[in-house]
């Protein structure tokens, strides 16, 4: 754990002080510099439940919004959110019906343009393995971004509370990848490299722009050993509390708290609930719907019914 806050709190304190303008003066100035320059010193998180859950009841009535972005006027009431009755139902499927306008096609293209795509191998296995990893990963970024998910389970919107969320849908495709044998695994391989890519961009984003290496390296072991301690966590033989357990720890635990936070248990039960759920959603999910990124997570809040137009008076 104390890899994971070093990395946390390095990484949350560069994002808090910086604003966009400043962000890519620096990066500019990063590159030009030595890699030995030392890291700022770390500061302490300083995140608790009770402030995330306050600030997820002021957001109440927002369905979507962004950090310091004041709620549009024309917006309805946002869904009752009730936590111990969510994640209950049947799982299911999470392959997009036929016509789904979600769906991702591959591009078919007829005559000479399909020969010299062809030629130069636009068609081939692996040309389009990584076309439906970039897909799948897609559809892992938009759940882990949706505001949605952090009102749900009342969270905060840090670095590390996104890397979290990152890792545990990362391993919930993983996990379900491997049903497939050596095909999966290496359809997951194109997934996971992606996956790398993204994470390196957020770190700078964050405002991490030196030893920039030694960061990314700090994450990867904390990606490898969540993923072990959710398989744990998940087997058959595991206790029911295991789960809840390891997403407390890995995602909403400060520093020293080790024991759960008593109002934070029924956000911590509902994140545990849904994600069983969902990995018992993707194993019902056909490997063709896997393969081409062909699904999507499930729905955390209904739509908010749009106000309707008020009628000109007469």
């Amino acid at each position: 754990m104390s890899r994971w806050r070093a990395a946390a709190c390095r990484i949350s304190a560069a994002a808090s002080s910086r604003n966009a303008t400043a962000e890519s003066r620096v990066l500019s100035r990063a590159c030009a510099k030595s890699p030995t320059v030392p890291p700022p010193p770390l500061q302490t998180l300083s995140r608790t439940f009770s402030k995330s859950a306050a600030a997820a009841a002021t957001t109440a009535t927002a369905t979507s919004r962004g950090p310091g972005a004041a709620a549009p006027a024309s917006a309805g009431p946002r869904p009752e959110v009730r936590l111990n009755s969510m994640f209950l139902s049947k799982p299911c499927s999470l392959a997009l019906p036929p016509d789904s306008p979600l769906r991702a096609a591959d591009p078919q293209y007829e005559g000479i343009k399909r020969f010299m795509l062809t030629l130069l191998l636009f068609y081939s296995k692996q040309s389009k393995a990584i076309r439906g990893a970039n897909v799948v990963y897609d559809r892992i970024t938009s759940q882990v971004d949706s505001p949605a998910i952090y009102d749900v389970f009342q969270l905060e919107k840090t670095f590390k509370t996104t890397f979290s969320l990152l890792v545990l849908h990362m391993w919930l495709v993983l996990r379900r990848l491997k049903e497939e044998g050596k095909d999966g695994v290496k359809f997951g391989q194109y997934i996971y490299e992606m996956y790398n890519h993204d994470v390196e961009i957020r770190v700078s984003k964050a405002g991490v722009n030196l030893l920039l290496t030694k960061w990314m390296k700090e994450l990867e072991k904390i990606f490898y050993g969540n993923i072990v301690k959710y398989d744990a966590a998940i087997r058959p033989e595991a206790r029911q509390d295991d789960l809840v357990n390891v997403i407390w720890r890995n995602i909403y635990a400060d520093e020293g708290s080790e024991a759960m936070d008593a109002a934070a248990a029924p956000a911590v039960q509902a994140l545990a609930r849904y994600t069983r759920r969902e990995a018992t959603c993707l194993s019902l999910t056909d490997k063709d719907a896997m393969f081409s990124g062909n699904f999507k997570f499930t729905t955390l809040l209904p739509p908010t019914p749009s106000p309707s137009p008020k009628k000109p008076a007469r």
